[in-house]
């Protein structure tokens, strides 16, 4: 085969399939709009880990960060919940049949402000699924209002300021008991691309807050979820690499060494390798750098948390390792001497 004909054929990944395999339709958001960054990274992230497209089920709720599942992985399982109730769905789809891979995309108001509960309960059960949060600190689809993420003195196309303080889905997740809590930028390429492919070898509940700036409603001065804010401000605790089990990477580089990131709007983030013995599995720790972060008025990006031996909610429920969906009924149903017993206990 000549050089010309071996360029031509495709990359393909563990299972023999083309990144093409793991596209979605084409995106009608925003041009810039930093979802479609992530949507791209999620795509790269589970193609190279070698995740069947037809094993996962994309769920989300309601808002822009929600269109965007239809943007990757097509052959996927897919289900648009009502906003805010995504994670009843994803706890009802996961509970039902335990080999899926749930990947829950949902955003900043869809998860901080209607759906605050429920993101709250999935957190403390630590239910095994990835839940990115595309964070832009507005409602782009009812025309940029705030949302619970808005960082207080932070200012509307208006000019209207934010008086009221930020939600962080970071540290309300360490606090409530999910396993894997991380931080990253849509226009971070490396970062978020490692980070999801540790959020895919995770057991329980990963959770990835990732500012994505909207480019229609919230990148304009005086906002501090803007590309130039996220700029000037994003301290990185540490640079990222994951090597998964069924290839090796080496990578090399220097505690304090610099990198400027591309971003696609064509503007650069200088990102600074921090904090080489930061350790994530100190809760109290993560907690205390969210905190310094914010009096700083600086974002924090990296893996803040990791707890790898948490049970998981299915460990809890103590569910047989065969999927209850494909349970036959008579495992599923218990005999009529059973339910005579039962009911004799309360006679």
């Amino acid at each position: 085969m000549s050089e010309a004909a071996r360029a031509a054929v495709p990359r393909t990944n563990r299972l023999g399939l083309a990144l093409a395999d793991y596209k979605g339709a084409k995106t009608t958001l925003c041009a810039g709009c930093g979802h479609n960054a992530i949507s791209e990274r999620i795509l790269d992230a589970f193609f190279e880990m070698g995740v069947p497209p037809e094993r996962v089920a994309k769920l989300s709720g309601i808002g822009c960060s929600s269109k965007s599942p239809a943007y990757f992985m097509g052959r996927s399982h897919a289900f648009n919940a009502v906003h805010g109730r995504m994670p009843s769905v994803a706890t009802g789809a996961v509970l039902a049949n335990r080999r899926l891979l749930a990947l829950g995309v949902s955003g900043d108001g869809d998860t901080a402000s209607i759906g605050l509960g429920q993101f709250s309960h999935l957190m403390r059960r630590n239910l095994p699924m990835i839940y990115v949060v595309e964070d832009n600190g507005v409602y782009g689809l009812t025309k940029g209002q705030f949302s619970a993420t808005a960082d207080a003195g932070s200012t509307l196309k208006t000019g209207v300021v934010n008086e009221l303080p930020a939600i962080d889905t970071c540290a309300l997740a360490i606090q409530l008991g999910a396993s894997f809590v991380g931080r990253s930028f849509s226009g971070d390429k490396r970062q978020l691309s490692a980070m999801l492919k540790a959020a895919v070898a995770h057991r329980g509940t990963a959770m990835l807050d990732v500012v994505s700036p909207c480019v229609t409603f919230n990148d304009h001065e005086g906002s501090t979820k803007s590309y130039g804010y996220m700029k000037d401000h994003d301290e990185p605790l540490h640079e990222i690499s994951f090597v998964p089990s069924f290839e090796e990477i080496d990578v090399e580089y220097a505690a304090g060494t610099s990198v400027d990131v591309r971003m696609h709007d064509g503007s650069h983030l200088r990102l600074r390798k921090l904090e080489e013995d930061y350790d994530p599995r100190d809760k109290v720790r993560a907690l205390s750098r969210i905190a310094e972060s914010h009096g700083r008025g600086e974002v924090l990006t990296g893996v803040l948390w990791v707890d790898p031996d948490a049970p998981t909610f299915l460990d809890l429920l103590q569910l047989p390792e065969e999927p209850l969906a494909t349970l036959p009924a008579e495992r599923l149903r218990p005999p009529r001497e059973a339910l005579a017993a039962v009911l004799e206990e309360f006679r």
